[in-house]
């Protein structure tokens, strides 16, 4: 297993990342794994290598690259209230940066640099994708749905809402199959919006999971946050290895 710092070239400038491949030449099926809100860490590489071992090149992007690289924050006190608080003020207006068109582009800049890769399998990618990473795999799907076979979204927020461009109504343009694991306690993906996601993804003829984890927080796959929640992330393991097995086979 390899982990390195990669630079990737984008029309806004480099977006710095990091990329874990399994050991050998490959060529590797390639998957993207969207940060959360708090950016690339240690938490993220661990989750990265988990999914490499099953054979699996996976880039890791900084999606706030246009800040900075990473990291931009201290995480060292995340579990005290009064800090998370003051932490969101400087993330809220990053993620408010990534509108559509950004989340094209920079998908875009991501696809076309595992495509140039020789140890990377030619075809299409898969994305995992937490948080605002899961809503921003599904802008990317609605946008490239002839490279991306598949995405999952892990406790993705703001999926629905009452915006002209909501995520839930591109949902018609996918081909591939998609997967949603919400959280229970998530006032960001309510159990109305549930709802409606599910309805536009019926409606839109689109294969897709969508599961409901209860008694789990937004975030908690994050084991170094204080809402983590051991036995939702190993249930979010099954069901994400259970769509790359089916969508992006290793062989």
């Amino acid at each position: 297993m390899q982990t390195t710092t990669v630079d990737i070239p984008t029309g806004d400038g480099v977006a710095d990342a990091c990329l874990t491949r399994p050991d050998g030449d490959g060529p590797f099926p390639p998957v993207l794994l969207f940060m959360d809100a708090f950016g690339p860490r240690p938490r993220l590489v661990e989750m990265a290598e988990r999914i490499a071992a099953r054979g699996y090149l996976v880039l890791t992007p900084h999606l706030f690259y246009r800040a900075g690289r990473a990291p931009l924050f201290d995480l060292s006190r995340i579990g005290e209230a009064d800090q998370r608080a003051a932490l969101f003020e400087k993330i809220m207006p990053l993620v408010g940066a990534l509108t559509p068109d950004v989340i094209s582009r920079d998908t875009a800049a991501y696809l076309d640099f595992l495509a140039a890769r020789d140890d990377v399998r030619p075809g299409p990618v898969a994305i995992t994708g937490y948080c605002m990473g899961g809503t921003n795999a599904l802008r990317a799907i609605e946008a490239y749905p002839d490279r991306i076979a598949a995405i999952a979204s892990f406790h993705g927020g703001r999926i629905v809402t009452d915006a002209p461009d909501s995520p839930h109504l591109g949902v018609s343009s996918i081909t591939g199959e998609v997967y949603f694991g919400h959280a229970d306690q998530d006032r960001s993906m309510t159990p109305e919006q549930i709802t409606t996601l599910e309805k536009a993804l019926t409606a839109a003829g689109v294969r897709y999971g969508s599961e409901l984890y209860e008694g789990a927080h937004h975030g908690f796959t994050m084991a170094d946050t204080p809402v983590y929640d051991e036995q939702a992330t190993e249930r979010h393991w099954a069901a994400l290895f259970d769509l790359l097995d089916r969508t992006l086979p290793t062989t």
